[in-house]
């Protein structure tokens, strides 16, 4: 049919949910090369931050900035190579500003931690570790604990390494005093003094998988050697095995723990038992701590076998970081019961604190002190001598109170060598006399850390 003279063609008309549809699909076509061509820059700076060349990788990305600051792997590349470029603090909050949009990248915890290490905030950086990385039978200081972990991201983030280990080996001398008591005394044991030598080596890994999946183990050695013929020499063989998951801020961690403690006179004493731990990051400076083991100790044989036992414990702890974050404070509480015996005190409740103070002046010189208390309380009345009697023999159930104290200084005097002085206070008190205890032990290694 013809066009009638002077009517214009009339196209047809789309719904209105139809109209906008289509043109959201235009805009979409229209934006694809752009988005085609942000994601060949994070490929080229993730090739780039790979090869070392963090410089190149902050100039490609630097002009983008604006556009993608919500973008979490944008954040974490140009973390990285501001990290890379000794930019630590512009590195932390570029981390810090990717986690909060993808809290579950091991990565990302990984490098903030390097940043706070290379900031000094050492305390922060634990906690930032702790995350994502589990380790047992680490020292008791806080620049040791981040050094070996600050190690492990560093072979995870720039040599892509899945495996991660550290190690070490240390040596000693020291002197030890066992203090009058009314229970050493009564033993032949007050007031003795030794001068001992000591060996310490062993090591840890960790193996990652993938969705922040983890395997760790450790091993720990120790030997005491004690010039006084008339003391026994000690030793002690600590291991551990854990499977770990971190997601969020948050690590659990499954496994298995144990030693093996030599007691004297051909006696050992075998520990062996199962374990949870679980770490939550509440913030930057403060981190929360959950645990519960169920442990068997046994002595195969000798004098000492009815003290084999059953120990459930539970606990729950808090650390905070002071200062600038160079320092923490920390403190657990723990309970339990210890049960399955043959002690003629029969079993026990336990439940006890631990509290400690670190400083980290610096990457070299760290020093702490700590407090640790313990009360058991037995369920069986049984035959003692009390200590407010004259050496007359009392039914009574026994009740402990074990208490520790001590203090170290970690001085790194060359990379990877340290030296380490520390002291420790032990009493033991009881309304039992012959559980009364008391010494102090002071002594200085030297340590070299692979």
């Amino acid at each position: 049919m013809a066009m009638l003279d002077g009517i214009a063609p009339r196209w047809p008309r789309f719904p209105r949910h139809a109209r906008t549809l289509i043109y959201a699909s235009i805009a979409q076509l229209c934006l694809l090369p752009c988005a085609f061509a942000a994601d060949a820059d994070l490929q080229r700076a993730r090739a780039l931050i790979a090869e070392g060349q963090y410089a190149q990788a902050a100039e490609l990305l630097t002009p983008l900035a604006q556009e993608n600051q919500a973008d979490p792997e944008f954040n974490y590349l140009l973390g990285r190579a501001s990290l890379g470029m000794d930019d630590a603090k512009n590195a932390s909050t570029l981390l810090q500003r990717s986690l909060e949009a993808n809290p579950d990248s091991v990565d990302a915890h990984l490098a903030l931690g390097r940043a706070y290490y290379a900031l000094g905030q050492y305390a922060d950086a634990r906690i930032a570790f702790q995350a994502v990385l589990h380790f047992d039978n680490l020292p008791q200081d806080l620049l040791s604990q981040v050094q070996i972990y600050e190690q492990a991201a560093r072979e995870r983030l720039d040599e892509g390494e899945r495996l991660t280990h550290f190690g070490y080996g240390e040596v000693g001398i020291g002197r030890y005093r066992v203090n009058s008591t009314r229970g050493t005394d009564a033993f032949g044991g007050g007031d003795r003094r030794d001068v001992f030598y000591n060996a310490r080596v062993g090591g840890g890994l960790n193996y990652a998988f993938d969705d922040g999946y983890a395997f760790d183990g450790s091993l720990d050695y120790r030997f005491r050697y004690y010039d006084n013929r008339g003391t026994r020499n000690d030793s002690d063989l600590r291991w551990s095995a854990a499977g770990s998951r971190a997601f969020g801020d948050n690590n659990i961690a499954i496994g298995t723990r144990g030693r093996v403690s030599y007691r004297g006179n051909a006696d050992y004493r075998n520990d062996v038992g199962a374990f949870i731990d679980y770490v939550r990051s509440l913030d930057s400076d403060d981190q929360l701590r959950l645990g519960a083991e169920v442990r068997r100790r046994r002595y195969p044989q000798g004098p000492l076998r009815d003290r084999s036992r059953t120990t459930s414990t539970a606990s729950i702890g808090w650390t905070h970081a002071i200062g600038e974050g160079n320092a923490s404070f920390s403190v657990d509480v723990h309970g339990g019961r210890n049960g399955a015996t043959s002690r003629p005190d029969g079993d026990s409740s336990v439940f006890g604190a631990t509290m400690n103070l670190d400083y980290a002046f610096n990457d070299h010189l760290d020093g702490f002190i700590f407090g640790w208390w313990e009360r058991d309380s037995f369920n069986t009345d049984a035959l003692h001598f009390h200590p407010d009697a004259l050496d007359e023999g009392v039914v009574l159930r026994r009740k402990d109170n074990l208490y520790e104290a001590g203090a170290g200084l970690i001085w790194g005097f060359a990379p990877r060598w340290s030296l380490r002085p520390e002291v420790l206070y032990i009493r033991d008190q009881s309304n039992s006399v012959g559980f009364n205890y008391s010494s102090i032990e002071i002594w200085m290694n030297v340590r070299r850390s692979f």
